[in-house]
């Protein structure tokens, strides 16, 4: 393709047209409105209270992540935003452990070779995290983040051949409802994932330090008896 063919080709695609379809689904923005704005909560409260960690730069991560998911999801590029929903919750993992892990931390930075799984890092919490295999389980975080980590990946590795994708030139790149239904669906579950897992992990540790107002959000739809369990106070 020249140059002038592929400029031509993204000028073809009505991008506004995409975003204002997009915004017209009412509910399924306000999806990921919320969603959004959860994972913002709780990235304020860990620069507020782990200031000066270096390993705040994985949460920051997170969020430009969910700023990407929704950008591509108002252009209908549906299959890079499953990239950017699943880098959400891997840099999430990933500060649970590197926020107390300085060496290793320097470690990735400085040797390309070396490498964290997120099934080390679920293993690392069920060794050293205070009651996150109990907890965990009445959340469903660790089954839960498993079948959707699959998920997701099936959709970026195209093991699921057209999945996401309506289009089959740039050109034809274009607003489509059912796929941006599943998506949006994703994205939700991927965050609730995040989520539950900070509430068992590195949230519950930094809790007390927690605002009054954020906790308001953060406990927002969580039933008493997890509450309880948790032992997370709403003020």
């Amino acid at each position: 393709m020249s140059a002038d063919k592929l400029a031509t080709a993204l000028k073809s695609v009505n991008w506004s047209a995409n975003i204002d379809a997009f915004l017209g689904e009412a509910d399924l923005v306000k999806q990921v409105a919320s969603a959004s704005m959860r994972l913002a909560t709780w990235a304020l409260q860990f620069e507020i209270i782990d200031k000066d960690n270096p390993a705040l730069c994985f949460i920051r991560e997170m969020q430009v992540a969910s700023h990407h998911v929704a950008a591509l999801l108002g252009l209908a590029l549906y299959k890079p935003a499953a990239g950017a929903m699943r880098t959400a919750v891997e840099t999430a993992l990933y500060f649970s452990y590197f926020r107390t892990h300085p060496s290793e931390l320097a470690t990735l930075a400085g040797d390309p070779d070396f490498f964290l799984s997120k099934a080390e890092i679920v293993d690392y919490h069920k060794l050293h995290t205070a009651d996150f295999k109990n907890l965990q389980a009445q959340l469903g975080v660790v089954s839960g983040l498993s079948a959707w980590y699959s998920g997701v990946s099936a959709v970026i590795h195209g093991q699921v051949p057209g999945a996401w994708v309506a289009h089959k030139s740039l050109s034809e790149i274009k607003f489509d409802k059912a796929t941006l239904q599943s998506a949006v669906t994703t994205f939700v579950q991927g965050e609730d994932l995040i989520h539950r897992f900070f509430l068992c992990t590195v949230g519950r540790q930094l809790w007390a330090s927690v605002s009054t107002s954020a906790k308001q959000v953060l406990l927002k739809g969580l039933s008493g008896q997890l509450k309880t369990a948790l032992g997370l106070d709403s003020a």
